[in-house]
Order: structure tokens, then C-alpha cells, then sequence
């Protein structure tokens, strides 16, 4: 049987990693994509039905940083392994400090992205249309998910050493997932790799002062549109006698996911404009505007229905600086546990 290298741990997995340090960024960042790429493997691990210690290749990327898969979840349309429950178990004389212990996770519950093979391939694209159009909500593999997830933080007792981590369409789960909790008071530990963000790719007009005039031009109007729907809702309850609409944002100000974007994957570098956009307008003294603007997308604004899942109002934005040879190298999972990359990491908070 052919083996993809990709799936390999032993030629593409972060090996150097032989001990972890829970407090250091990169080792928390290599081990959270490697679960996920676990996920990954398993479905594809299904689909060519390797199986057993000696064919299956997803074991090894968990059981290395001694986690174990609990749970498989299994999407209801077609049976295909989406996400998955892995438990940290670490050998009792494993040597860690106290600190890094306390940051270690009990349970990360990890999403792989498309799997273009044709066992997945049309539940997949049915998934990232409901992405596009802000309804992945709406599916059942979501139910699936966030009730998976409610399930670990009520038999630990709270989000704090819970995990979420995702890839691409995975990535979009596990932030919706993160929203969701994070609005009931439970800020879990969210791991996005390569999350899609809806939007025109501006950052990739290389003139900043053209990128910026549209960046401004395209905040006053949503910020417009924004405001102007929000007084007609006002109005329309006013005369109803409902409460008031709260602000989606301030609830999950405190709440800061970790976003991994490439600026040479158009899917996900909007983010890094996203958050610099923020600053530039408070520093010209429009902030005001860009605090109603960030919160909504044109699209929503137009077509109505759930905040869009991509628009954030806190971050840990990590972008990697390392060159990428093609989309699919920057789109790709394998980046985020290089050793030889470099990358930059920034903190946005929503005030």
C-alpha cells in the first residue's frame, strides 16, 4: 500500500519535540496541529482501510505527546471522522514543572479541514458553502460537535484546561464552537489554524495607502449600514416593548482564540488587516467607527442571521513570516510545527 508522506509522522512530524514545555508557544502551537493532523490522518486512515497497529498512521501523532483519542466524532451524512476527543495522559515520571503542568490541557478537541477524496469530498464542500454563506450553525456535524465539547467541560468543571483546535473548515468549527461557549462565561483555549475569513483579499494590494483609503471607505459604509439596521431594529422594538440588543462583542471581549495565518493564503491573511485596520483608526481618530464596523460584514449586514464567525473581537494573531513556494504550502497544517519558520505574534483586544 502506498503511504502519503504527508501522513507519516516519522518523515513529517514534529520530532524534535521530545519534551514538552506547556508554557512555551511554539511547543503548544506544534502539539494542538499535530492532533489536528491526527484527525486528518484518521479519516484518511478510514477511507484506504488502514487499519490496526500495523497500517494505521493517526496513533502516532497523538500518542507521541502521550495524548490518546477517546472519541472519534463521525459526521451523520457520511459516516466520515470530522473531529475527535483526545485525553493528555502523561507517564507519572514524565519530568514537567509546575507551571507547565497547570498549562498542560486535559481534553483538546481537534477538526481536520476538506479531505478531497471522494469518501468526503461532497459532505466536505456542503460544509464550506455553509461557511460562505455563515450557516454552518444551521449542520448537523455543528450539533454534533458543540455538544461533544459541552459533554468535556461539564465533566471537568469549566473551559480552563479544555482545548479546541482546528484546520480551515476545522478551524471555523472549532471558533464557533469557542464563540458559543465563550458567551455563557466559558473562555476555553482555541487553536485556529488557517480559519477562512469572508472578505475580499485587500491585504494583498501591495500600495498601503490604496489598501488603506478602501479599508476606511469600506468601514463607514458597513459601519453606516450597521447602525442604520440597528435603529430600525431599535425603532420596531420600541414599539413592541422588547429589550434592547446587547452588543455581541463585549460578551467575548475577554476571550482571545489564536489565530495562525499565512499572508500568502488569501483564504486566511485577511485577519492579519482585520486587526492592524483597528489600530490605524483609532490613531487617526475614527476608532468609533471601526468599533461598530469590525463587529459586522457587509454580507450579514445584507442578508440578515447568525454574526459571522470570522469576525473576532479579541486575538492572539500569530502570522508566519516564512516564505511559501505555492497556496497549498500556505494553506497547509505542516507549517505550523517548523522548526525553521518564523513567525510573529501579536495581542488584539476589543476595548
Amino acid at each position: 500500500m502506498m503511504i502519503c508522506e504527508r501522513d507519516d509522522f516519522s518523515l513529517t512530524g514534529p520530532l524534535h519535540l521530545t519534551a514538552i514545555d506547556w508554557a512555551n508557544e511554539h511547543h503548544r502551537r506544534s502539539v494542538a496541529a499535530s492532533l489536528v493532523q491526527g484527525i486528518y490522518v484518521a479519516e484518511r486512515d478510514r477511507q484506504l482501510q488502514r487499519e490496526g497497529p500495523d497500517l494505521a498512521l493517526s496513533p502516532i501523532w497523538s500518542e507521541f505527546f502521550h495524548f490518546r483519542l477517546i472519541r472519534k466524532l463521525v459526521d451523520d451524512a457520511d459516516i466520515s471522522i470530522f473531529g475527535g476527543i483526545y485525553e493528555y495522559k502523561p507517564p507519572q515520571q514524565l519530568s514537567q514543572t509546575v507551571k507547565s503542568v497547570e498549562l498542560s490541557p486535559r481534553f483538546v478537541i481537534a477538526f481536520r479541514g476538506t479531505v478531497t477524496k471522494a469518501d468526503s469530498i461532497s459532505r466536505d464542500i456542503e460544509l464550506d458553502f455553509h461557511v460562505i454563506r455563515n450557516g454552518l450553525h444551521t449542520t448537523t456535524r455543528f450539533e454534533i460537535a458543540i455538544q461533544a465539547v459541552r459533554n468535556i467541560i461539564a465533566s471537568v468543571g469549566g473551559g480552563s484546561n479544555v482545548w479546541l483546535a482546528g484546520h480551515s473548515l476545522g478551524a471555523s468549527m472549532a471558533l464557533l464552537i469557542g464563540k458559543t461557549t465563550a458567551r455563557t462565561g466559558v473562555l476555553p483555549e482555541c487553536f485556529a489554524f488557517n480559519p477562512p475569513f469572508l472578505s475580499a483579499p485587500i491585504e494583498r494590494i501591495k500600495d498601503k495607502r490604496i489598501k488603506h483609503g478602501i479599508r476606511i471607505a469600506g468601514s463607514v459604509i458597513t459601519a453606516g449600514l450597521a447602525l442604520a439596521k440597528k435603529a430600525t431594529q431599535q425603532y420596531s422594538q420600541n414599539n413592541r416593548a422588547l429589550p434592547a440588543i446587547p452588543d455581541p462583542f463585549a460578551s467575548l471581549s475577554d476571550w482571545f482564540p489564536r489565530l495562525y495565518v499565512n499572508p500568502g493564503d488569501h483564504l486566511c491573511s485577511e485577519y492579519i488587516g482585520y486587526f492592524e485596520h483597528r489600530n490605524k483608526m483609532e490613531e487617526i481618530g475614527i476608532g468609533f467607527v471601526e468599533r461598530v464596523a469590525t463587529q459586522h460584514s457587509l454580507g450579514g449586514i445584507l442578508l440578515g442571521g447568525q454574526d459571522p464567525v470570522h469576525l473576532m473581537p479579541s486575538s492572539v494573531l500569530t502570522v508566519n513570516l516564512s516564505s511559501s513556494r505555492d497556496f497549498k504550502q500556505a494553506h497547509g497544517i505542516h507549517q505550523w510545527w517548523k522548526e525553521d519558520h518564523k513567525f510573529d505574534t501579536k495581542v488584539y483586544q476589543y476595548k
